[in-house]
């Protein structure tokens, strides 16, 4: 009789543990995760399907060629960025390398000590250098783009472009980017005094060792406009060239300042600033490395050359 009692008790204490266990496992999935929670989980009996999030973007931003996914994807991500195939990785430069003639054939200064103007890098590695300008696109999936790509992309940045969002670019630098000047205010430099040149120049210098403990060595003035106070300043302000372009990516695809009109080892390539109604930065960019993928050349590091 003792020995059903105990039998009996045990059973009822059985019944009550296992009844909380067994609502908790009933409970939506959804219901305790919150419905945007939820959406981020993959299933895991589909280990193949993209992540919900990386779909949506990738039919948003057009920068994703839609082969990529899952678990996969880590261990490609280029396809989430729109690329058929990995970047190469960029030759190491047997040593930096002086630049190449401005556009007009001369070597802009360079008898008088002044920083030379550059717009092609003379080299025989199949690499092309990516640039931009201003400050004003502070996506953070671009930051993630070139974390992830490796990108060695220069920024040029104006202080009254940038004006709050110096945090976007100190994310940049930290994956790879560097931070180049690009004036203060983004003033036509040419025909101006060399105390107006050199305080748009040495202004945005501080600012950004204020900001990022660096001088730049790199100067872009605004529009591609300069003369020789321009380099006599920027010479003055600690720069060593004035890097301008000789293909720039635009909404749709590349022009040339001049030569031929395809894409060479040395190229410097501007991508230009998003427009209100034109591709966003990242996919510009995808367009770009396509080009560049196409041509058989790869992304290098500007710095490393000049």
């Amino acid at each position: 009789m003792r020995t059903r009692r105990r039998a009996a008790t045990a059973f009822l204490l059985a019944l009550t543990v296992a009844a909380p266990l067994g609502c908790a496992q009933s409970v939506d999935p959804i219901e305790r995760l919150g419905k945007k929670a939820a959406e981020r989980v993959v299933p895991h009996e589909a280990p193949h399907e993209a992540p919900r999030e990386a779909a949506a973007d990738g039919a948003t931003d057009g920068a994703t060629d839609g082969q990529g996914g899952g678990r996969g994807e880590d261990r490609q991500p280029y396809r989430r960025w729109g690329l058929a195939a990995p970047l190469a990785s960029p030759p190491a430069p047997a040593a930096p390398l002086s630049g190449s003639p401005g556009p007009d054939g001369t070597s802009a200064g360079r008898a008088a000590a002044l920083p030379p103007v550059v717009d092609h890098i003379t080299t025989r590695d199949p690499v092309v250098f990516l640039t931009y300008d201003d400050g004003a696109e502070r996506d953070p999936r671009f930051v993630d783009m070139v974390r992830e790509l490796r990108l060695p992309v220069s920024m040029f940045l104006t202080d009254s472009v940038v004006g709050p969002g110096y945090g976007h670019f100190a994310r940049l630098r930290s994956v790879g980017a560097s931070l180049q000047n690009h004036t203060l205010d983004h003033a036509a430099l040419r025909g101006l005094p060399y105390a107006g040149q050199r305080a748009e120049i040495c202004g945005q210098q501080q600012k950004l060792h204020a900001r990022f403990g660096l001088r730049p060595r790199l100067f872009r003035p605004p529009y591609g406009r300069y003369d020789t106070t321009t380099l006599r300043a920027a010479a003055d302000c600690g720069i060593t060239a004035l890097v301008l372009w000789r293909a720039s990516m635009g909404p749709t695809d590349l022009t040339y300042t001049h030569g031929p009109h395809r894409l060479r080892p040395g190229d410097i390539v501007a991508v230009d600033p998003d427009e209100l109604l034109g591709p966003t930065l990242r996919e510009r960019t995808t367009r770009l490395l396509r080009h560049i993928q196409e041509e058989g050349l790869t992304v290098g590091r500007l710095e490393d050359y000049l």
